[in-house]
């Protein structure tokens, strides 16, 4: 199964106060590794952004207003991510927030399976900082582009952090069949390990060089 990595940017906290989504963006993964598949948009909230939520991501009212309505993208977002797990940090308020503006439009709720990396960090990590910014500290990854929250570079950020919250960093080696596997078993890649033969004049050079160091080094 495709994964889509998952991220959204608001009007402000509670969808109660009548907040809206301002920024979907989504990264398909296939085994792990982002394909070139991506969904992204700005979207017009018919309200107005709150001060902290500027602070967060920055989008104006004025920017904002000429972006398309929800209703206008629901359709192509729902395909995108139809029949796909979703990758979420903190997935209550993403899915709170997206499941509003599907009902405002006579949509239906999503039924997606959902991975909350905040769960499995809090899980694999307890008592530790697990927002997005302190996992990428944990794990040496670079969110110097992260000056504010936008929905893409989360979803970048979210991808490398979520291969590590699941142990899936690095490839494993299988010497005994020539092949890389990697931690999913998916992707094989060819290993030769190639065996050179010193010539004659290479011995006996490679002797006299030891002879002379080992004299050096010793008396």
């Amino acid at each position: 199964m495709n994964e889509i990595v998952l991220d959204t940017e608001t009007t402000g906290i509670s969808i109660k106060d009548g907040h809206r989504v301002v920024e979907i963006g989504c990264i398909e993964l296939n085994n792990l590794i982002p394909t070139q598949n991506k969904f992204h948009c700005y979207l017009n909230p018919e309200r107005k952004v709150s001060e902290k939520a500027f602070e967060v991501h920055g989008y104006s009212d004025e920017f904002l207003s000429k972006q398309k309505k929800f209703g206008e993208i629901a359709d192509s977002f729902l395909e995108f991510i139809d029949n796909k797990r979703l990758i979420i940090h903190n997935a209550e308020f993403d899915l709170a927030h997206l499941n509003n503006e599907l009902n405002l439009f006579g949509k239906n709720k999503l039924q997606n399976e959902v991975v909350d990396t905040l769960t499995l960090a809090r899980e694999k990590y307890p008592g530790s900082q697990i927002n997005l910014d302190a996992l990428c500290k944990k794990f040496r990854i670079d969110n110097s582009r992260r000056t504010r929250h936008t929905a893409l570079i989360d979803c970048d950020l979210l991808a490398k952090v979520y291969i590590n919250l699941i142990d899936q960093k690095e490839p494993t080696l299988d010497f005994s069949s020539n092949k890389i596997l990697d931690n999913i078993g998916n992707i094989e890649v060819d290993y030769y390990k190639k065996i050179i033969t010193p010539t004659k004049e290479e011995i006996q050079r490679h002797k006299e060089y030891l002879k002379t160091n080992l004299k050096k080094n010793f008396f």
